[in-house]
């Protein structure tokens, strides 16, 4: 089974902090990492390849630094990279960034000579917490798609997944290929080797730019970066600290305090 994961670097959220005046987020000195959730999504991937055979890939975009979760993704087993990166790409939103994305998809299967079985990505990115990019990619690649997916089994030119609900779950079987968003309950990432991390090196790595993506008919020149987005970012803010706790020490003084907010 060939399989790609999409993947992205993204800030740091345990040390990103917002700017009291601006409300915008300071990024001077903040470390970039994997998004947590491709992670689970890689892991997923190389769990099925151990078990079917086949092929790794994986995909990011963003600027050359994002090589980094590459050679990651590289060290713990995937088996080719390609970051898609571009000055022209910059600034584009979820749907501009899902028409690059599905483009560099179509033109790394074109250079392969054979379809991907299956691509995964992470439910969201935890810099944006939309989950809108993969969900976005499938329908412009015209793929069945199953998000949230709390577990996966492969079967012949098929997947069954385990879809968590808030009150429950899905029990789904999808045609290959397809394309899944993964959850955080599907598995445990596994760390990077000494030799993974050696072996990164000698593994291919290319970079698809503008020029390689223009002649497709979705990469125009109102589709992609700033001028092919249509989300405004207005404000960011942290949300309110909580107030302390309040002990109480007996019934009557909680139906007390309910009274005063009229809440019972």
């Amino acid at each position: 089974m060939n399989i790609l994961v999409c993947v992205k670097q993204v800030p740091d959220t345990t040390a990103v902090k917002i700017d009291p005046v601006t409300n915008t987020l300071i990024r001077a000195g903040v470390p970039s990492i994997l998004n947590p959730f491709d992670g689970f999504a890689l892991e997923m991937a190389l769990q099925m390849k151990d078990k079917t055979g086949g092929t790794v890939t994986v995909m990011s975009m963003g600027p050359a630094q994002a090589e980094d979760v590459l050679r990651e993704s590289l060290s713990v087993g995937a088996d080719e990279a390609y970051l898609v990166s571009g000055r022209e790409f910059g600034g584009s939103d979820t749907l501009a960034t899902s028409y690059i994305l599905s483009c560099a998809v179509k033109a790394v299967e074109e250079k392969r000579g054979e379809k991907f079985d299956v691509i995964y990505c992470g439910k969201q990115a935890i810099d944006g917490d939309t989950a809108q990019v993969g969900p976005q990619i499938a329908e412009k690649l015209h793929l069945p798609q199953i998000t949230y997916a709390a577990e996966i089994r492969a079967e012949e030119g098929a997947v069954v997944v385990k879809r968590l609900l808030e009150d429950g779950y899905m029990l789904l079987r999808a045609q290959t290929p397809c394309l899944i968003t993964c959850l955080k309950e599907l598995n445990q990432p596994r760390y990077m080797s000494i030799s993974g991390i050696f072996e990164c090196y000698d593994k291919p790595l290319d970079i698809f730019d503008y020029n390689t993506l223009k002649d497709d008919p979705l990469i125009e020149t109102d589709t992609i970066g700033l001028q092919g987005s249509p989300t405004n970012v207005y404000k960011s803010f942290s949300p309110p600290v909580k107030g302390a706790g309040v002990m109480l020490e007996d019934a009557a003084k909680l139906v007390g305090l309910l009274n005063e907010k009229h809440l019972i």
